[in-house]
Order: structure tokens, then C-alpha cells, then sequence
């Protein structure tokens, strides 16, 4: 489970996952526009697991790649360097447009289509660039096109990464299960969240503690990892994340915005799951494969997410001994990490 000490020379955490310039639309129930207006802003779920992995690691440790069209902004391009432009490898397209998608609002639902073709990325584009054989790879998709990703890596020699799976929402149903059980043997972590565990599991999809630590058991019980020895993260929202390990009984950790109290802290839930399986991955690294620690660091990674529409704001402080320190949202994640420890010390689940 633990990252792989022998790539240290390499990134921390990549993501295959892609960038997205969202672009929005409002109405009621009945279709008639609000009138509301969003200016379109960064999008994409690698985007987001990246920005979670980088709340705890330096640019030089994270990155993905970014597919930029003729059209690619200039205030977004300035709003990912602020994160540190090291982060990102640019693949030009002067022919085509950025990826760009819509969300349209109808009431309180959210619809979600593409405007432009989608550019997939695969492990075979990370070689020959400064993203290649990383430590951690993060990847969302079908269970299908996971396995070949995962064909795809074991092309590679000498690299054996740490995978983090998070299966694509329209594929979480039971017809995918199958390929899902193909490919798990090579998956070392997976995380769905609660409603997409269940609907896999044909399970009723009103998660409770009790349904998502069955489905947690029922996903180790089908061989997580080589000779079984991944793990299952199931994200479950204000209740928090349910971990799975073989021979263990699951445990969770709580959210760490979990409605006691905080509730005008969730303003935005886009993306929170992206960037909690950053925040995991850069806490595999940093605490050597300890799963329950890496999801503390996870949880912190959501909290910074959700308390705004769009990513995160980084920007720097002076400690007490003078050193710039970073802050995200005006807030420390190490002292936000160590409240979530203290809270799962007093209930006793540390």
C-alpha cells in the first residue's frame, strides 16, 4: 500500500484525470432562466484531485496534464499558476477549443453535458514528460477503461504506483460490476462514494452506516489489491468516509464540515470528492501508506473545497519566526488536521 520509497525522484501524486472550463446556466423548476449568471470558471475532476493533493505537497510534487485550446483564457491560466505553475504539463492545440462543459441548473438539479470533444489522458502520455512513473496515480473512469490504464502501467518498468480509483459516476450501476471485479486485483485503492457503492451492489441507495461499511466489507470481499491487500474508501458526505481493510472491521472518520454547528460552511460540493482522493493520495505519501491517516489528511483537503463555488484561494502568511507559510482560504490545513484529530480522539475512533 505504501508509495513506492524508490520513485521518490518523482512526482508525489498525478492525476489522469481532466481540466474543464465549466461553463453554467439557471433556471426554475419549470425551465424558465433565474437571470443568475456564473462566469465560467475551472472545472474537471484531475483539476480538482490536484489542487487536493497540492493543499499538502509542494507544485513540484503534484501535476497533471492540461489540454489548452486556441481559447484558453487568460485569467485562468494566471488562476492555475497562482497554485504554482510547475503543476502543470500544457499540451497545445491551436487547431481546437479548450474542453469546455455545461452545468445547467433546472431547480435544485444539475444536468451535465460537453460542448467540446473530451481529450482522455492516458499513462502512456505522462512518459518522456516531467509527470512520468509518479509515486501515487489517481484515475476516473469505467471499470473498463481503468483496466486498460492498468495494462497500460504494468507496460511501464520499474514503476509500480500506488493506484487510487474513483469510478465514474454513470458507470457506478450493476451491469459494471463485473468489469469491476476484473480489475480490482490491481487497484489499490478504490473510492466510490456512498450512493454509487450501493447502486453497484444493487443495494437500496439510501446509504446508512450499516449499508456502507456492507458494501465497504462486500467490495474487500471481492479481492481489493494484489492478493487482497487494498483498501475501500467509500465517501459519504456529512457523514464522513468509511474505510475498509482486509481483516479489519471497518472504521470511519468523520467529516470534518459535518453539519454540527457548520452548516453555512457548505457552499459548493463540487468537486469535494476529487480533491478528498488527492488529499488521500498526497497523505499515502506522506505517512507511508497509512490509509486511515491519509484519509484524515483527505477530509481536510474536501473541507477547503466546499466552502466556496470553485477551487480553493492559496495565498501566504508570516508565522511567528517570520517564514511565509501557506494558507488555503485563510486557513492552515495542518491546524485544521489537527482538529480532526483531536474530535477523533474525544469520540474515541483514534
Amino acid at each position: 500500500m505504501a508509495p513506492d520509497d524508490n520513485n521518490s525522484e518523482h512526482r508525489a501524486f498525478v492525476s489522469l484525470g481532466m481540466f474543464i472550463i465549466d461553463e453554467f446556466s439557471f433556471a426554475d423548476e419549470d425551465g424558465k432562466p433565474t437571470g443568475k449568471t456564473v462566469a465560467p470558471q475551472i472545472g474537471g475532476g484531475g483539476t480538482y484531485a490536484s489542487i487536493g493533493a497540492r493543499i499538502w505537497l509542494p507544485p513540484s510534487q503534484v501535476g497533471m496534464i492540461i489540454d489548452r485550446g486556441h481559447d484558453f483564457p487568460t485569467h485562468i491560466q494566471d488562476a492555475l499558476n497562482a497554485y504554482g505553475p510547475d503543476m502543470w504539463h500544457f499540451r497545445d492545440h491551436p487547431n481546437r477549443g479548450t474542453t469546455r462543459a455545461l452545468n445547467a441548473y433546472r431547480g435544485e438539479h444539475r444536468g451535465f453535458e460537453y460542448l467540446t470533444p473530451k481529450l482522455r489522458i492516458t499513462p502512456r502520455d505522462l512518459m518522456d514528460t516531467k509527470l512520468s512513473h509518479p509515486r501515487v496515480l489517481h484515475f476516473i473512469c469505467s471499470p473498463t477503461r481503468a483496466a486498460a490504464i492498468m495494462s497500460e502501467v504494468k507496460q511501464v518498468d520499474d514503476w509500480h504506483p500506488t493506484t487510487v480509483y474513483e469510478p465514474i459516476p454513470d458507470r457506478c450501476v450493476p451491469e459494471e460490476l463485473p468489469a469491476l471485479q476484473t480489475v480490482l486485483p490491481d487497484i489499490s485503492v478504490l473510492s466510490p462514494n456512498a450512493e454509487e457503492a450501493l447502486s453497484l451492489l444493487s443495494m437500496p441507495t439510501n446509504p446508512t452506516k450499516q449499508s456502507i461499511e456492507a458494501a465497504c466489507s462486500a467490495f474487500l470481499d471481492m479481492g481489493v489489491g494484489p492478493t487482497g491487500g487494498g483498501a475501500v474508501v467509500i465517501r459519504s458526505g456529512a457523514m464522513g468516509a468509511c474505510i475498509g481493510l482486509r481483516g479489519s472491521p471497518c472504521t470511519w472518520v468523520e467529516a470534518f464540515w459535518n453539519g454540527e454547528d457548520n452548516a453555512d460552511k457548505v457552499v459548493d460540493v463540487t468537486g469535494a470528492g476529487n480533491s478528498f482522493l488527492g488529499g488521500l493520495g498526497a497523505g499515502l505519501v506522506l505517512n507511508k501508506g497509512d490509509v486511515r491517516e491519509a484519509t484524515a489528511y483527505a477530509t481536510v483537503s474536501a473541507s477547503f473545497t466546499i466552502e466556496q463555488e470553485g477551487l480553493p484561494h492559496l495565498s501566504q502568511v508570516l508565522d511567528e519566526n517570520g517564514q511565509a507559510l501557506e494558507v488555503w482560504n485563510g486557513e492552515s490545513p495542518h491546524r485544521r488536521l489537527q482538529v480532526l484529530h483531536d474530535r477523533l480522539v474525544a469520540k474515541g475512533t483514534k
